[in-house]
């Protein structure tokens, strides 16, 4: 009975857990979300976004957002699609902030990606993630 009881509150604990990291909202600062985006979505940018996103992202996120990268399924909060009108909806500078800072198990990129273009450029080829 006892061990019943732990495996009980064992699972319990981790339904917990998943939906805790399932439905905690992202909150962007408004000054972030309404940062325009300074960098033009052309092929040198969205080439150098490519770069930039296969070297630090697909391993989590995918070749093309659709969150079913190698480490993915290693990960207590489940990737998100991001191809979806929810995510696309979302401004640039919203983007660029949750790239730049991350939070819980996504890094901030801010350290390993200096150069604020680069990320930029992150964003606008996430852009090209459409279902």
């Amino acid at each position: 009975m006892k061990t019943n009881l732990i495996g009980v509150v064992m699972v319990g604990g981790l339904l917990l857990s998943f939906t805790y990291y399932q439905t905690k909202p992202w909150v962007v600062p408004e000054k972030n979300a309404k940062m325009a985006n300074p960098v033009k979505a052309d092929a040198a940018s969205l080439k150098t976004g490519k770069e930039m996103w296969t070297k630090h992202c697909a391993s989590c996120h995918g070749k093309t957002g659709l969150g079913d990268g190698t480490k993915a399924a290693s990960l207590k909060t489940a990737m998100e699609d991001l191809t979806t009108a929810a995510v696309q909806k979302q401004s640039d500078g919203a983007l660029y902030y949750k790239v730049s800072e991350g939070r819980e198990e996504m890094p901030s990129f801010k350290k390993k990606i200096p150069d604020s273009e680069d990320l930029w450029s992150i964003v606008n080829y996430m852009r090209t993630f459409k279902k």
